[in-house]
């Protein structure tokens, strides 16, 4: 089975650009390392004296930071794939190398194995 590499490209374009956007939303560049995001602190305009409006700047902070580690991840697997393309190895299970089933790719382009293996790699926490 030959997959549509111009497809799947277009579709981690995509992807990125969009993951970009939201992880602009919580987060910058960090400025010493191009390839690293850092979430930000909300806008606070409160009172450093109001302890409330303090810790909900913390909490809200806390998550950004929970939500850009996710976008990040995701952000690092659709840039892996695009570089897998043009190493001609995009569509493959990097466990064992067999292809990874079309299906599987256009509900998650970034794919990175088959999903046999990505039930393997799943870490149980019951």
């Amino acid at each position: 089975m030959k997959l549509d590499l111009k497809h799947f490209k277009a579709k981690l374009e995509e992807e990125q650009a969009k993951l970009e956007g939201e992880l602009k939303t919580v987060g910058r560049i960090n400025p010493s390392n191009p390839n690293d995001w850092q979430a930000v602190p909300s806008d606070m305009e409160a009172d450093a004296a109001d302890r409330l409006e303090v810790a909900e700047s913390i909490d809200q902070f806390e998550e950004n930071t929970a939500i850009l580690k996710e976008l990040e991840i995701q952000l690092n697997d659709v840039k892996h794939a695009l570089k897998k393309i043009d190493d001609g190895t995009y569509g493959l299970c990097e466990e064992d190398k067999k292809p990874i089933p079309a299906n599987r790719l256009e509900a998650n382009p970034g794919a990175r194995t088959c999903i046999d293996h990505a039930r393997h790699t799943k870490i149980d926490i019951s």
